[in-house]
């Protein structure tokens, strides 16, 4: 009831190909996707278990990715915290959280069984699966969620958190998404992945103090079962240290396109690491997109298996909607044929 090549990836077996997953694998950008929605609303895929399911399950039919990942979106505990949530396409909140307004928005106690759907989307999921495939869940990064939660996940310039969202992050965000990593996990997600798509706005200083937050309240008490994915340059070096001092472990860090893989191979680690072909590549012609991934392969092929131990491949971060589905086919083929 497992990937094999995801498992050795998870605990640093060495191995020659490696296990192959993207962010948002079940999105605008697949066929399948697009025909579900022709019926049903994106609220509807997310929230309907038996829909969330079918939705998870069709890049692994298309595409024959190594994982499955719990199809949801990473708004949805702000909701159960008392936001109004809409979306048409993209997310929007009745009103914007403030210091002012935040007894009046966060007036529900936060109930993890307003989540209940993606616990049975997860078994749904994990029931019609393949044997020989993994399932993980994800949520968002608790800073991320204060950024969408007050408008400032678009901002240009770099962000120093506040005595009001350091409260906010500590008293009511972390404590939530650490009973939706709970029921994840209790649903069969072997992993749960931290989506930090906004960490990189925090000035550095808070951005460490932040890490460390999350190590302390969320990777402490799941050890090995949370793996962390950020963006756009933030400091990797900080989480890698962190990392390697705390006593109790991540699962594992996902990189971005910025990053040479390079120095994760050649160093010492005891968590996994993902990438990070560049997810704009992809959206090439399929001629071009082919001669980008097979210098990224080169580059690779240049590390031996116990170099390469643990690697999880994929992209610098989420697949984007434009994205040719021939790409995807090719770029699995091509992983697979070039490291067998």
């Amino acid at each position: 009831m497992t990937n094999k090549k995801f498992v050795n990836a998870l605990e640093k077996i060495p191995q020659s190909v490696p296990p192959i997953w993207f962010m948002r694998q079940a999105g605008r950008y697949h066929s399948h996707y697009q025909n579900l929605k022709t019926k049903n609303t994106f609220v509807e895929l997310c929230k309907s278990p038996s829909l969330a399911a079918e939705t998870a399950l069709g890049p692994i039919e298309s595409f024959d990715f190594d994982v499955a990942i719990l199809f949801s979106d990473i708004l949805f505990p702000l909701e159960s915290l008392g936001m109004g949530l809409t979306y048409s396409p993209g997310p929007k909140f009745d009103q914007l959280l403030t210091e002012e307004n935040s007894h009046e928005i966060f007036n529900n106690t936060f109930d993890v069984n307003s989540l209940a759907f993606q616990g049975e989307a997860l078994e749904r999921t994990r029931a019609k699966l393949p044997q020989e495939k993994s399932l993980i869940g994800f949520i968002g990064g608790p800073w991320t969620l204060i950024a969408y939660a007050m408008g400032l996940n678009k901002s240009s310039k770099s962000l120093k958190v506040s005595n009001f969202q350091w409260k906010i992050l500590k008293e009511i965000i972390i404590p939530a998404l650490s009973e939706n990593i709970e029921m994840q996990i209790n649903a069969g997600a072997e992993v749960v992945m931290i989506f930090d798509s906004s960490a990189h706005l925090l000035k550095n200083d808070d951005f460490k103090i932040y890490i460390n937050l999350i190590f302390d309240q969320l990777i402490e008490k799941f050890e090995k079962k949370i793996g962390y994915y950020a963006k756009d340059k933030v400091d990797y070096d900080h989480i890698v240290s962190v990392a390697k001092t705390k006593n109790f472990g991540l699962a594992g860090l996902g990189v971005d396109s910025n990053e040479p893989l390079s120095k994760y191979f050649r160093g010492k680690k005891n968590f996994f690491i993902q990438g990070n072909f560049n997810e704009n590549f992809m959206l090439l012609p399929n001629s071009q997109m082919k001669l980008k991934l097979e210098e990224y392969i080169s580059s690779l092929l240049k590390f031996n298996e116990k170099e390469r131990a643990g690697w999880i491949c994929g992209l610098g971060h989420g697949i984007l909607k434009e994205t040719p589905e021939e790409n995807v086919k090719t770029f699995v083929k091509e992983i697979r044929e070039a490291f067998a």
